[in-house]
């Protein structure tokens, strides 16, 4: 052991033959040479970073942090003719969750999902596999906002979107129309004029967090640009007061809808239209299988139906201002009947004769049809045009209808007889009242509608001369009292006149027996007219279907209060009105 520990301690390490060898000069200049290769890639990959590729990673950093986030424009509020809100809207919060940063227990994702309407299966499915920002539902109200903040979850947050309200709620829905989800318009005047109300959306660029948390502002910032205001010339107030009275009467009659138009004698301003059944713009329901029974349907404007008795006075007007008859001028209309070609032309109530004012009061059919007989079919189609009839209304809204009016080359006797009262071509219910404008104007033009506020009165292309306007009011104001088929649409305090009307609905080729549709049309006070009204019943079963005893009431509280909200003073003594027994009406023909 001794000697052993001696001998190693004793070793001269400077006379190794290991140790002693040379180190070739190329070793050392190798590892000289890997390391400035390796400065010389990290100062190359630094220059690429620094110079080339500084825009690529710029950009990658601002994927990461940098948002652009948009700044949504409110859209602009419509306002009925008096400054009173149809439409407008509110911001409200849209919850977004982070799915990287999220952190919930079981209990919390219960309560969150009970607090947004969705069952906790269904927030478990949004948000596993996410990766990104995902919304879980839009536009909650600010209450739901608040519990759901309280919950104290990381990466909740919210953004603010603009949501719809419609104060008048289903009286005004198929006016205003509405929105989608989007805030894009859909029907009605939000679809209408969408570009005028949507706006420009502005932008914000910021840095946000790894928790989603905005830190900073980046750059300028571009504000939103709000959409413009709409006034319409609609009167909420009418608009409500003629909702109600038509709902009141679709359902005592057991109808199966309807329809009113209010408009301005002097502007042609549409003062209300509403239909019945209606919805609230806000809860749109779901769609019935069959589109008849589609409350959102604007039956005023998308129906089509034949007028019936409401095309008498245009044709008798026409034989008056070209001198074939004049008011007292006698129609042969024994036995109450007239055949025309396949057709027997049929009175309710069988005549003798009558004098052409009472061929209106009495609503005779085959006095009409003599009249129209008397004209060639050139004449009654052009006069049926020029009211409106066989064209789309010129008004700035969707849906409205054409109708149907066929070429007069293609009459035959029959059709021209049977149009006279108002079969063989078909209008909604605004072209019925837009043609009453020729009636009511002194200056004998029809004028065009608008759903948009005027300040001044409106110029129409000229139909009837003053004198036949006038004669023609005298007969629809007997039409509208004693002796008359719509007696139901007198109104306390003005004189009104009109015309009811009831036909048979089409069934496929053919008509139904049992199905009608009942209309009164008229204006008031019949003197120097201010409104017209227009009433459509649809399918009236409960007992009764003409169109005196179904639309002429609601013509009559229509009529009344319209005038009074216009400031109209009455024309007629109350008191002796009130005074006055009923008077039965004469029965209708159609």
């Amino acid at each position: 052991m001794t000697r052993a520990a001696t001998g190693v301690r004793s070793l001269n390490y400077a006379t190794s033959p290991l140790l002693a060898s040379k180190t070739p000069p190329w070793r050392s200049r190798f590892v000289v040479v890997l390391v400035g290769l390796a400065f010389a890639v990290l100062l190359g990959r630094a220059v690429h970073l620094q110079i080339w590729a500084t825009d690529f990673y710029r950009a990658q950093g601002e994927k990461r942090f940098v948002h652009k986030l948009s700044l949504p424009a409110s859209r602009g509020r419509i306002f009925d003719r008096n400054g009173l809100v149809l439409a407008t809207s509110v911001a409200l919060p849209s919850v977004q969750v982070d799915a990287k940063t999220f952190a919930a227990d079981v209990a919390q994702r219960k309560t969150m999902a009970r607090l947004l309407g969705m069952s906790a299966a269904e927030l478990d499915q949004r948000l596993d596999g996410a990766t990104g920002v995902v919304t879980l539902r839009r536009l909650v109200e600010e209450p739901v906002w608040r519990e759901v903040q309280a919950l104290g979850l990381r990466g909740v947050q919210e953004v603010r979107e603009y949501k719809r309200r419609y104060p008048e709620g289903e009286s005004a829905a198929h006016v205003v129309g509405f929105t989608n989800v989007d805030d894009k318009g859909k029907d009605g005047i939000e679809l209408a004029f969408q570009s005028q109300l949507e706006g420009r959306a502005g932008q914000r660029t910021v840095v946000r967090d790894r928790l989603g948390r905005v830190v900073e502002d980046v750059g300028d910032q571009a504000d939103p640009v709000n959409g413009r205001d709409i006034t319409l010339s609609v009167d909420s107030k009418v608009q409500f007061f003629a909702y109600q009275r038509l709902r009141d009467a679709v359902r005592q009659h057991k109808a199966r809808a309807g329809s009113v138009v209010v408009l301005d004698v002097h502007t042609g301003e549409v003062l209300a239209l509403a239909n019945y059944p209606s919805y609230d713009p806000a809860r749109r329901p779901k769609l019935s299988a069959d589109p008849m029974l589609n409350p959102m349907r604007n039956r005023a404007l998308t129906d089509v139906f034949e007028p019936g008795s409401t095309m008498k006075p245009l044709v008798v007007g026409w034989a008056l201002e070209t001198g074939r008859v004049k008011i007292d001028t006698v129609i042969h209309t024994a036995p109450g009947s007239l055949v025309v070609g396949p057709l027997v032309v049929k009175d309710a109530h069988p005549h003798q004769a009558l004098t052409v004012q009472e061929v209106i009061q009495k609503s005779s059919n085959v006095g009409a049809a003599r009249i129209a007989m008397q004209m060639p079919a050139r004449e009654l189609w052009e006069l049926f045009s020029n009211v409106g009839y066989g064209q789309r209304p010129q008004i700035t809204f969707p849906g409205a209808v054409t109708g149907r009016l066929k070429p007069y080359k293609t009459w035959r006797p029959v059709e021209q007889a049977t149009m006279a009262y108002g079969y063989g071509l078909s209008a909604s219910l605004l072209q019925m009242a837009r043609a009453y404008t020729a009636l009511a104007r002194d200056s004998g033009d029809v004028i065009p509608v608008t759903l948009l506020r005027q300040e001044q009165g409106a110029v129409g292309l000229h139909v009837f001369k003053p004198e036949t306007t006038r004669e023609l009011r005298k007969m629809l104001q007997l039409a509208a009292g004693p002796g008359g088929t719509g007696p139901k649409a007198q109104t306390i305090g003005y004189s009104v006149g009109g015309k009811s009307g009831t036909a048979h609905k089409q069934e496929g080729k053919g008509y139904a027996s049992d199905k009608y549709r009942a209309w009164f049309v008229g204006m008031a006070p019949i003197g120097t007219p201010r409104i017209i009204v227009a009433v459509m019943v649809d399918e009236p079963s409960a007992g009764q279907h003409f169109g005196g005893d179904v639309a002429a009431p609601v013509f009559s509280e229509v009529v009344q209060q319209t005038l009074r909200m216009m400031n109209v003073a009455p024309d007629i003594d109350v008191k002796a009105q009130i005074s006055a027994k009923p008077v039965p009406a004469e029965l209708e023909s159609f």
